[in-house]
């Protein structure tokens, strides 16, 4: 009985926020992932130490700093190749929350503690302890021209292809103006077709790792086709040839569907 009134509070109170954001530790079981990343959760979950080789973890107040072991030991192996070519710092924001779930507000996925945002800034010290907190975002992109903009550094370009060049990570996702760039400048072309055009994400690149191996309720997205996505792909994002279009919308009401059941675990 219990279970069930668990299960028809989720589905009442939509943004789930009240339970997810009330976990406050990972729960004890063994590591897995479950449903998908826009609606699942995580078991057996991980924080990243908060400073590593090569990485800070900041805005550290709002605790979105936990993950899947592969995705901590990910992050961690990143870090190592970022020190070793003295990129700088690399800045770690959101993960996902102890038990995975759904934001109340910021991310619609992060879900399953398999993304992590990764900042397109590069420092060559660690912030202080106010600048981690409060971070200013670092904007690479001139909305005006479909184009990076003079914040732009070739280290973004490095990082974003050691980012790829792992076989666990599933896509990237980064402004179309980003993508348009690397199209331009890399001579090979190949590993880009894991870098993915989408909305926003002009300060920041978003690393999406696939399911782990042995993780049935994990559902996973299918591998991007063949193609490196320059050409008309990436051409077919320019806002410039995009004629706007002022219709009032219409307010609906948001249906967000239940968490799996699974997750009753991670919210018990």
């Amino acid at each position: 009985m219990c279970v069930v009134l668990v299960f028809a509070f989720v589905i009442k109170n939509a943004t789930a926020k009240t339970l997810w954001e009330k976990v406050k530790i990972p729960t004890s079981h063994s590591a897995q992932s479950i449903g998908s990343y826009t609606n699942g959760c995580m078991l057996g979950a991980k924080a990243l130490p908060l400073k590593g080789a090569g990485y800070e973890v900041i805005r550290t107040k709002r605790k979105r700093y936990y993950g899947h072991p592969r995705l901590i030991s990910y992050v961690q192996n990143l870090g190592r190749m970022v020190k070793n070519l003295n990129l700088g710092t690399m800045l770690i924001g959101d993960m996902a929350m102890p038990a995975g779930g759904r934001f109340s507000k910021g991310h619609t996925s992060h879900q399953t503690g398999l993304d992590v945002d990764i900042w397109l800034k590069l420092p060559s010290r660690g912030l202080s302890a106010s600048k981690r907190e409060s971070p200013s975002p670092n904007n690479v992109v001139n909305f005006k021209k479909f184009n990076v903009n003079r914040s732009w550094n070739n280290k973004y370009a490095t990082l974003i292809k050691l980012a790829a060049s792992d076989n666990k990570v599933q896509r990237i996702f980064v402004n179309p103006a980003i993508k348009r760039k690397l199209c331009q400048t890399q001579k090979n072309k190949t590993w880009l077709r894991k870098v993915r055009p989408w909305h926003g994400h002009n300060y920041h690149m978003h690393v999406r790792l696939k399911c782990p191996k042995g993780d049935k309720y994990c559902k996973g997205q299918k591998n991007v086709r063949w193609g490196s996505g320059c050409g008309k792909e990436v051409m077919s994002w320019d806002w410039r040839k995009k004629k706007k279009v002022t219709k009032k919308k219409k307010k609906r009401k948001k249906i967000i569907p239940a968490p799996p059941k699974a997750c009753l675990k991670a919210l018990n």
